[in-house]
């Protein structure tokens, strides 16, 4: 039986762990957890807050950003955080066809497509 998501796993491209940084912890926000060593030898990074783990590893050969497939982040307070994300230089484009919910979707350094989204107090159909 499951029984939770530990996890979401993104690709990224060689040597952009820098900029991944940067973008997952300075401007999302979230923690960056210590990768064990076995695993941090293959490079890439993980950031997590609360139960939400978001897993960034290094595609070595023929990388292509999630562009269709996407994490869907739940935040608190979203127009504040859709114009803390442009602030720092991350556009978002807002879309109202989910039911019950506010949402925006942006991209990371290397083109992954993120989803922030916050219930706005309906239920969905």
């Amino acid at each position: 039986m499951i029984t939770a998501v530990d996890h979401v796993q993104l690709a990224a491209p060689p040597g952009t762990e820098g900029a991944l940084r940067a973008f997952y912890a300075g401007v999302l926000g979230l923690t960056e957890i210590p990768k064990p060593p076995a695993l941090a030898a293959r490079g890439g990074c993980w950031f997590g807050t609360g139960t939400v783990q978001l897993h960034l590893g290094i595609e070595t050969t023929g990388f292509r950003p999630a562009r269709k497939a996407h994490p869907g982040l739940r935040v608190t307070g979203i127009e504040a955080y859709a114009a803390r994300l442009e602030a720092r230089g991350t556009p978002v484009t807002w879309d109202d066809e989910l039911p019950g919910h506010r949402r925006f979707y942006c991209a990371d350094p290397v083109g992954n497509r993120l989803e922030f989204l916050e219930p706005d107090g309906h239920e969905r159909p």
